[in-house]
């Protein structure tokens, strides 16, 4: 491809985009596909020969779409959000035409002093305190298991990278079951081992961790020769929102010596609203902190904001410097490969500064508080609704419910696998729900997503996609109420 062509292409790629987005309101928001629909579209062996763009962007459109699920759709109220915006989407453009790998400071000064002062940025914009340092991993699971590879080998005096597990102490991990399950991930690839992941009860309306039997958790391990290695605090988690007493958790870690790792993935970018930071209170005394811009903060993904205490101790984990890879002549530049888990990283800091300068704080504040403000209406309007039950109250901008209309039984003992149950009865609220969420997922207006809460199925709303409007918010229910009717009579 000449660079005329590229240019027109380009400009098609960009007007593609552009209309896109503008229309992705009126697709299904979940794509509508079977199993293996796509995949028989392709041809079985790759072309000899270069095929025209115009026919690859054709396909594009006839065979790829239809099997997409529209992230970047306003009434996309599944999992948690993956941002875009235009300021990002402008930048991925420029990433993606430098193509650096910015591994080290000098195979790109900039992208590595510019991530150091936006995320110097976003330290300030959620009120962490100076002494904290901060680095763009690709996914807060990444970042996670860097900070449980840290608090490892700072349980083992650093040995464990050089000496190895084997033959060393059992080290322990606490959380209560409301984490993700990347920090049960880490466990496993950090050598710490499932069985070493203990369980601490939650308590409260937040559901979070309960200080005392964390400290009694960890007084019995050490007792029975087991060594603390690390707590993994949640503020936000990913099935209705819990957040621990972080506060409380910490003055546990300090007095036991843990590493105090903080996950705030989704929840993480609402503390720019200082409003809301009652939740974090505390994570200034925690050793690392990880949230995601690239869910709430209007930023494309990857890009996963990992904050850090005492970076020597994170680089002493990570840090690897063979002849090859040490910029010479320049003593005291970050090379942020040392902070991650890959060695190549993208220039991610990039989009972020254009969405923080295009938008401003303000901006940002805004739009997430009338995510907050929508969600809490909605759930609101739940409550009052006879024919459902408000499960967990909003936190933020996620609640959960259920369809149970008057007398439908609690379904005890039932199965809770989507589709679960045949007929359209109301006898078993566990089934009845899995049927509503399938036939509202495959309607197209809206998009949900389900966990267990209380040992039932339930459904999880979460408002935070960046064209999300409060009118996008009442079609969602208008589509959930109006389907739920339909089994309730079907």
């Amino acid at each position: 491809m000449d660079d005329e062509t590229f240019r027109a292409w380009a400009h098609r790629a960009a007007d593609w985009s552009v209309d896109y987005l503008e229309g992705v309101g009126e697709r299904p928001v979940r794509a509508q596909v079977a199993p293996g629909e796509i995949l028989r579209q392709l041809p079985e062996t790759p072309p000899a020969a270069g095929e025209p763009m115009e026919r690859i962007f054709s396909d594009l459109d006839r065979v790829v779409m239809p099997g997409m699920t529209h992230w970047q759709h306003p009434r996309f109220f599944a999992y948690f959000p993956a941002n875009a915006s235009p300021p990002s989407l402008v930048a991925e453009f420029v990433t993606a035409a430098l193509a650096a790998q910015c591994m080290l400071w000098q195979t790109s000064p900039a992208a590595t002093e510019l991530e150091t002062r936006v995320m110097d940025w976003l330290r300030q914009m959620i009120g962490l305190p100076q002494d904290f340092s901060g680095v763009i991993q690709d996914s807060a699971s990444g970042a996670t298991l860097a900070a449980l590879l840290t608090a490892r080998e700072r349980a083992l005096g650093f040995t464990g990278n050089a000496t190895g597990l084997a033959g060393g102490p059992t080290l322990r991990v606490y959380a209560s079951q409301q984490v993700h399950s990347s920090v049960d991930k880490a466990v496993r690839i950090a050598g710490i081992g499932d069985a070493n992941l203990v369980r601490i009860p939650v308590t409260g309306p937040l559901h979070g961790m309960d200080p005392d039997a964390l400290d009694a958790a960890i007084r019995a391990d050490r007792e029975a020769g087991r060594v603390p290695a690390a707590i993994v605090a949640c503020l936000g988690g990913t099935g209705i929102g819990a957040c621990d007493p972080i506060e409380a958790v910490a003055a546990v870690a300090q007095r036991h010596g843990v590493f105090l790792h903080v996950d705030a993935a989704w929840a993480g970018s609402a503390m720019i609203c200082p409003e809301f930071r009652d939740l974090m209170r505390g994570a200034e005394l925690a050793d690392s902190l990880v949230f995601n811009p690239h869910k709430w903060l209007f930023t494309h993904f990857d890009c996963s904001a990992h904050f850090v205490r005492d970076p020597k101790a994170l680089t002493d984990t990570l840090g690897l410097r063979p002849a090859y890879l040490r910029t010479l002549g320049r003593d005291g530049v970050v090379d942020y490969n040392e902070w991650s888990i890959p060695l190549g990283r993208r220039f991610r800091a990039l989009k972020l500064w254009f969405v923080i300068r295009s938008y401003g704080v303000e901006t940002l504040r805004e739009m997430i508080r009338a995510h907050v403000a929508w969600a809490r209406e909605l759930a609101g309007i739940i409550d009052a609704d006879p024919d459902f039950e408000l499960t967990s109250a909003p936190v933020l901008s996620l609640f959960s419910f259920r369809y149970a209309p008057a007398g439908a039984s609690t379904g005890a003992g039932a199965s809770t696998g989507a589709g679960a149950g045949t007929g359209d009865g109301a006898d078993d609220l566990d089934a009845l729900n899995a049927r509503l969420l399938e036939r509202i997922n495959d309607d197209g207006r809206t998009y949900l997503t389900q966990t267990r809460h209380g040992d039932r199925f339930v459904l999880r709303f979460q408002v935070g996609q960046t064209n999300t409007t409060r009118a996008d918010v009442m079609t969602a229910w208008d589509a959930i109420r109006e389907i739920a009717a339909g089994l309730r009579v079907g």
